[in-house]
């Protein structure tokens, strides 16, 4: 891609990693990391406007969002943080390029991908065979195959292509969201471990996550998100079971 190529379409997904202890100092960094290069680089596209934006944000915009079944335009929720008061001054930072360019609002959930932080962490306490249902394992996930997210990404870049004319907040996400039993039994299988595992109960979560370094809201909250604009629009997803994409991501490792 060519420096002209580069200013006619940008993506900016920098941010501070989420899977930490959720302290204020915790949330402040979060937020900082987010909203600052945002800020700068839409200052600097004043210049240079770019004819699409990608702006990263996340599913979590949403909160704890029980049994609702969220598609574009779903209201946001008021909490928890370290989630909604991240993601919405996030998506607010980017707001003024909205007059600069055709602005996209990438709202992702979980992205799967080889030997990534968050995949790591679910595949070790697999293995360590505790990878049972987290707090009755209701709870939804939102998730996508790092190659769909990445082609995603690429066709909403394309302003000639199914972007045409799409604005706004799009969910980039797989079609099929997983409950969190779902998903710790096809973590299960594709790390070869027995069908059952010991539940989680809450109050362990509770105990556990500050002494692993991570926030317990990432395992006890869930969105059950779909792309309804990307679905509308024709995008091809290759990896819409859970089952298959975590096979293709963990194959040969276990």
């Amino acid at each position: 891609m060519g420096v002209g190529a580069l200013w006619r379409s940008v993506a900016h997904l920098a941010g501070e990693l989420v899977d930490q202890r959720p302290t204020k100092q915790a949330i402040a960094r979060l937020t900082s990391s987010r909203v600052e290069p945002t800020t700068a680089l839409v200052e600097a596209a004043r210049a240079h406007a770019p004819v699409r934006w990608l702006q990263m944000s996340t599913a979590a915009i949403y909160g704890d969002a029980g049994e609702d079944v969220i598609v574009e335009g779903h209201p946001v929720a008021d909490g928890p943080a370290q989630m909604t008061g991240v993601a919405i001054p996030w998506e607010e930072a980017a707001t003024p390029a909205a007059g600069l360019s055709s602005l996209v609002i990438l709202r992702t959930g979980v992205v799967l991908q080889k030997d990534s932080p968050v995949l790591g962490r679910l595949t070790s306490v697999t293995r360590w065979g505790l990878g049972g249902a987290i707090a009755g394992g209701r709870q939804w996930t939102t998730w996508m195959h790092i190659d769909d997210f990445l082609a995603a990404v690429d066709a909403l870049s394309d302003d000639d292509g199914i972007a045409r004319g799409l604005e706004g907040p799009v969910h980039v996400c797989s079609p099929a969201p997983v409950r969190n039993s779902e998903l710790m039994a096809a973590l299960r299988r594709a790390c070869h471990r027995p069908s059952w595992a010991p539940p989680t109960p809450r109050f362990a979560v509770r105990i556990g996550a500050p002494i692993l370094g991570t926030d317990a809201v990432l395992a006890l909250t869930g969105r059950r998100c779909r792309p309804k604009r990307l679905t509308d629009e024709g995008f091809g997803f290759h990896f819409d079971d859970i089952d298959q994409a975590l096979a293709d991501l963990l194959a040969g490792k276990y």
